[in-house]
């Protein structure tokens, strides 16, 4: 059993004595709220003991990805996105992560023509995400189908936000990304995601808490 400084803390606040283990569950736990909180090093500590006692979870870990991504370990960041298409094929956002970490390791038109294929994402301006992308749209694209799409209530503009300033960092346009992901942020989209955007702008201003 493999024991960290993030798995004692973990079980300490959920109020058991003596912890020397913690279940797959709990670990899974841990890592997601210590990667929500800033805590990236911690987050993979967690990701990681969970993985020593069941392997067969890899697939299923596509925030174990974006850990790594914070975390500037773009081969691991690439493959666990790979591995998450296994079980998910048809997400995005997942195609998406793998290219901003393979960007990041070998620029931007280098992983288009790696760019993961995914099937049909049926939530609003997912598609318009991935042909921006993919190098065939355009950030007006993705704002406007997730404008029609919020008028019924949906999380579009929240990661049309998200994804267009995601992508505008990559794109050297630092100013661009902030302005996307503070319009994220300003959506207070109460999901896991909703905390990726938090941290990432704050990295992004370097205000963010560094492990």
């Amino acid at each position: 059993m493999i024991c960290s400084a993030a798995v004692v803390a973990l079980l300490s606040l959920s109020g058991a004595a003596q912890p020397e283990a913690a279940s797959s569950g709990q670990l899974l736990y841990g890592g997601d709220q210590h990667l929500r909180a800033g805590r990236v090093e911690a987050a993979l500590e967690a990701y990681d003991a969970a993985l020593a006692q069941r392997p067969e979870l890899l697939p299923q870990l596509w925030q174990r990805g974006i850990a790594l991504y914070y975390a500037g370990r773009w081969d691991e960041c690439t493959a666990q996105f790979e591995a998450h298409r296994t079980v998910n094929p048809d997400d995005v956002e997942n195609a998406a992560w793998h290219l901003l970490c393979a960007a990041r390791r070998d620029g931007l038109a280098a992983a288009r023509r790696t760019m993961l294929p995914v099937g049909p994402d049926p939530r609003p301006a997912l598609a318009e995400v991935y042909a921006l992308y993919a190098g065939r749209g355009s950030a007006e694209e993705v704002l406007a189908a997730a404008e029609v799409a919020d008028r019924g209530g949906s999380s579009a503009r929240f990661y049309a936000h998200l994804y267009i300033g995601l992508l505008r960092e990559i794109e050297g346009a630092e100013d661009e990304a902030e302005t996307h992901l503070a319009k994220a942020v300003e959506q207070e989209f109460p999901h896991f995601m909703g905390d990726v955007a938090r941290l990432h702008l704050d990295r992004l201003r370097g205000t963010a808490a560094r492990d």
